[in-house]
């Protein structure tokens, strides 16, 4: 809801399916707009009727995401192109716009494009004119452009440039930083609650759009980062995990900037009520009597509570208490609180249920010795799909996952082992991600090289490598978030 005392209602959720049919149709339509535009500025100067004219239907058609504050985010990834997380099919009619597009972007070294709101229509066409400059200098040519779009005044268009491996490992370290500062300030709020003091939600939706940033700009890294599961704070590491896995999947089904910033605070505090848990019972290692479960399932009720009743409530978005209430809510129903009297879930509780369950069933705890892998969680997932879990939500994350889930420790038909660092979004290499390799072909451990298992060679046509099975790290005495961690450094 918007920061005001009085809750919003909420819109009917748009299915998964549809929604990502529409981001797939707008940015399309939107990619077509583009290219008229871009090509128009090669031939015509800036005050030609003609080029006015596809500008003004250019920013008309943005203009519809700026109402919903809601950026345009063109990005090239694995030889793909993705509109706001959705990547982008093309027709044989549609191709060459798409390769134009893409080739223009590979010149000048673009790795994303985002149009955002604030953009007006005059100085859309400064964009539009600097992208088109003839003459394009072959040096530095990502410079070059931004230097023009400073010097044109263009504020509200940003490019990202591809990444080498310096401003990788620069953005890992920042990624990385968010991410324990996230742990960090879920434990002063957490602290803050039972001092009964006032909680900085200004703050925490500041540092949800940090979060959101980092995903848009490394998302595979900051996947990657779930995969850390600290014992000694499993409450607060579980619910960052779920934090960021929930904004992940949320950007995947399309949500708005608003709606994400809104699921990643609901995400960051579903699990508040754990705070009147006592200890001695979330650390049980032994089955827990009826009691203990009772107590145990009192938690949604008191979160829930605890939201109602804070000082800045007026801030909190209203599906922020329907998630602690509901994140143990089945989708058909069963699950606790046992006396649920609804008919049907929020939207923003079913994202966070799947995400939650994920997380803590892949989470060793000191009452169950082994933790399921992540692709046996999704197995597990996908057997309860309709019955525990929304079955079109579930599908969207088992995309977003990949066959292969980041961090998955494998082993390829070249003796080599590795752990998988970024899914493969076309959908004929969900098979082949991007692997760590961390041993070489006789076993010796190697700070090898991230691969992409998706390039075959050029002489041949065949792929040089391929997974043919998933190992248990702890097996081998691999700590698979060590390597994540190791990118950053």
């Amino acid at each position: 809801m918007n920061e005001t005392t009085v809750p919003s209602p909420e819109k009917p959720a748009e299915p998964p399916d549809q929604r990502r049919k529409t981001g797939q149709k707008a940015g399309v339509e939107l990619l077509i707009h583009f290219h008229i535009v871009a090509k128009n500025a090669r031939l015509y100067e800036t005050n030609n009727t003609l080029f006015q004219e596809q500008v003004r239907a250019l920013f008309d058609f943005l203009d519809v995401f700026f109402k919903g504050q809601q950026e345009a985010s063109f990005e090239v990834r694995h030889s793909s192109l993705f509109f706001n997380g959705v990547r982008l099919k093309f027709g044989l009619a549609s191709y060459p716009i798409f390769k134009f597009i893409f080739e223009e972007f590979r010149i000048r070294d673009i790795g994303a494009l985002s149009f955002r709101p604030g953009l007006t229509p005059e100085e859309l066409g400064r964009f539009i004119a600097a992208f088109g400059k003839k003459g394009k200098s072959a040096e530095l040519p990502f410079d070059r452009l931004t230097a023009d779009l400073d010097a044109a005044g263009v504020e509200n268009v940003r490019l990202q440039k591809v990444l080498d491996a310096e401003t990788f490992s620069s953005l890992h370290r920042d990624t990385a930083r968010i991410f324990f500062l996230s742990i960090v300030h879920l434990k002063e709020a957490f602290e803050r609650d039972q001092k009964d003091e006032k909680l900085t939600l200004n703050t925490t939706r500041r540092l949800m759009q940090s979060i959101f940033n980092h995903l848009v700009d490394n998302e595979s890294f900051m996947v990657g980062l779930t995969n850390l599961k600290n014992f000694d704070d499993y409450t607060l590491n579980h619910s960052v995990n779920v934090c960021v896995l929930a904004l992940a999947l949320g950007r995947r089904l399309g949500l708005s900037h608003g709606e994400l910033v809104d699921l990643g605070l609901a995400a960051f505090f579903h699990d508040l009520g754990k705070l009147d848990t006592p200890i001695e019972i979330l650390n049980k290692p032994a089955a827990l009597n009826d009691e203990e479960r009772g107590i145990i399932e009192r938690h949604p009720h008191q979160g829930a509570e605890k939201l109602l009743h804070l000082r800045e409530f007026s801030r909190l978005p209203l599906r922020a208490i329907h998630v602690a209430l509901e994140h143990h809510i089945k989708e058909d129903l069963s699950g606790y609180p046992r006396y649920f009297k609804r008919r049907d879930i929020n939207f923003f509780s079913k994202i966070v249920k799947i995400v939650d369950f994920f997380d803590a069933v892949t989470s060793k705890r000191v009452y169950r010795a082994d933790a399921f892998s992540r692709a046996q969680a999704l197995s597990l997932m996908l057997e309860n799909s309709g019955t525990e879990f929304n079955s079109l939500i579930l599908k969207s994350f088992v995309h977003l996952m990949g066959v292969f889930p980041i961090g998955t420790f494998v082993a390829l038909d070249t003796g080599e082992l590795g752990i998988v660092f970024d899914a493969n979004p076309e959908t004929r290499f969900l098979l082949r991600p991007k692997v760590k390799l961390i041993t070489d072909a006789e076993g010796k451990r190697i700070d090898g090289d991230i691969v992409d298992l998706a390039e075959a060679d050029p002489q041949t046509g065949a792929f040089p490598r391929t997974i043919v099975k998933t190992l248990d790290p702890a097996t081998y005495g691999i700590e698979v978030t060590d390597y994540f961690l190791a990118e950053a450094q």
